[in-house]
């Protein structure tokens, strides 16, 4: 599921505890962006050094305004570490 976001459609659907592990999901596959942005910004030359920018503020901006969303539901770090856990176990079962 970290390949995409699910559309608000199927949030609907969901019930509350469901939503905030897609919100923690999608604050853990930001960073990872986040992350990758940084790490090629690294190695950019000429016209990829404003666009690895530009990459950079937008998924910054989106994990600021994910992080301020997790707060107001009140999911903390260990929650978060909790779900990111489970998710890299899946994986290597999967």
């Amino acid at each position: 599921m970290l390949d995409g976001y699910m559309q608000e459609s199927a949030l609907e659907n969901l019930d509350e505890r469901e939503k905030e592990i897609e919100l923690i999901k999608n604050i853990i596959h930001t960073r990872k962006e986040l992350k990758n942005v940084d790490k090629n910004f690294e190695y950019a030359q000429d016209d990829l050094v404003d666009y690895y920018i530009y990459q950079m503020k937008a998924n910054q901006a989106k994990l600021n305004y994910l992080i301020k969303l997790a707060k107001m539901k009140g999911i903390t770090v260990d929650m978060i570490n909790d779900i990111k856990f489970t998710l890299s176990t899946d994986e290597e079962v999967g």
